[in-house]
């Protein structure tokens, strides 16, 4: 929510000026789209793989947890009335006490520090980081002022094709290997 507050603030900020600077100077501004940067990469493509995978596995094992806490409490609601009171407390507690531990690994793979988070960080940065790269190549040798990824900014109703610079990217990101 924050990057398109400030793409948008950047944006009613930045066209005016640009399109002033454009008229006088000559600099040059254009736009990419990194979805169709990362999806031309097999890189990309191996690491949301591997990604996707991980998470099935994460997820199942996170969804076998919580099946076995259902099969607890159906069993506990059902032998409920033949429980003594601390018997029921016993179980109430089992459940919960499983229920917490369910969630708490639910956390550690897809919580915000999770191990998710952190394999996509390992999967994914390096090629972010390539890509960031062939941009910054590609706006100093042209001396663009400002290249715009449409793929992260909403609102964009209108964009002419021949400013587009994804091939050129990708291009760029082929030769360095």
């Amino acid at each position: 929510m924050k990057k398109i507050i400030f793409s948008i603030i950047c944006l009613a900020v930045a066209l005016p000026l640009f399109a002033q600077s454009k008229n006088n100077s000559g600099v040059k501004y254009g736009y990419i789209n990194t979805e169709t940067i990362l999806n031309a990469l097999p890189e990309y493509k191996s690491a949301t793989n591997s990604l996707e995978t991980l998470s099935k596995s994460y997820q199942s094992k996170v969804e076998n947890e919580f099946a076995v806490i259902e099969k607890l409490y159906n069993t506990y609601q059902s032998q409920k009335s033949s429980l003594s009171a601390q018997q029921r407390q016993a179980r109430e507690n089992e459940i919960i006490t499983k229920e917490r531990a369910a969630k708490q690994l639910q956390q550690s793979y897809f919580g915000e520090d999770g191990l998710m988070q952190k394999k996509s960080e390992e999967l994914l940065g390096p090629i972010r980081k390539k890509v960031q790269n062939a941009i910054d190549k590609l706006a100093t040798s042209g001396n663009y002022m400002i290249i715009f990824d449409t793929a992260i900014m909403q609102g964009i109703v209108y964009s002419n094709p021949s400013n587009d610079m994804s091939n050129e990217v990708i291009r760029i990101l082929k030769n360095s290997k």
